[in-house]
């Protein structure tokens, strides 16, 4: 795992959830194999999920603070009925999961771009944690909400919530 971008995705989130922190944690949750389609040659992201909400679960008893767990992973992620997801997320919830895999310049055979990369996961972390507060997708193509059918749709995007899902977000705050 690239320790660089969790660092950016650590120092970002309580940027934009103004009043969160954001802890790495040192544990590594090995990826299930009965994940893996091996037709598709893609992990299929509810299970990875699952396996984040029982780590937050575990991570959540005997405290009373509310975590949310967001799991990152490298590899190449689809939900039922889609291609692929660049993440997801319980809504709401605890649990939400980015993959790196199609976030990287590379993989769109562009070059290396450690600054885009890095934007491009913050704005994936803040989207899925959003589900956790209970946001839906939104219809403002800037706001960092909407669903990216396609990286140029992430990159579109703002690291920021439109005037609508912000509210959302400022009265779950006491929550996140």
């Amino acid at each position: 795992m690239d320790r660089k971008v969790l660092g950016e995705i650590q120092t970002g989130i309580p940027k934009v959830f103004r009043g969160s922190t954001c802890v790495l944690s040192e544990d590594v949750l090995p990826i299930s194999a009965d994940s893996y389609d091996f037709s598709r040659r893609q992990h299929i992201s509810t299970r990875i999920l699952s396996d984040v909400h029982a780590y937050a679960e575990k991570t959540e008893a005997g405290v009373e603070k509310v975590y949310r767990i967001l799991g990152v992973t490298d590899v190449d992620v689809y939900a039922a009925g889609l291609n692929f997801v660049f993440g997801e997320a319980e809504c709401p919830g605890k649990a939400a999961l980015i993959s790196l895999f199609r976030l990287r310049p590379e993989f769109y055979s562009e070059p290396a771009d450690e600054t885009l990369f890095h934007e491009r996961a913050l704005k994936e972390a803040v989207h899925e944690l959003g589900h956790t507060l209970g946001l839906r997708h939104c219809g403002d193509p800037l706001c960092v909400m909407f669903f990216s059918l396609h990286i140029g749709m992430t990159d579109r995007k703002r690291l920021s919530f439109c005037p609508v899902c912000s509210s959302i977000v400022d009265r779950s705050a006491s929550r996140f």
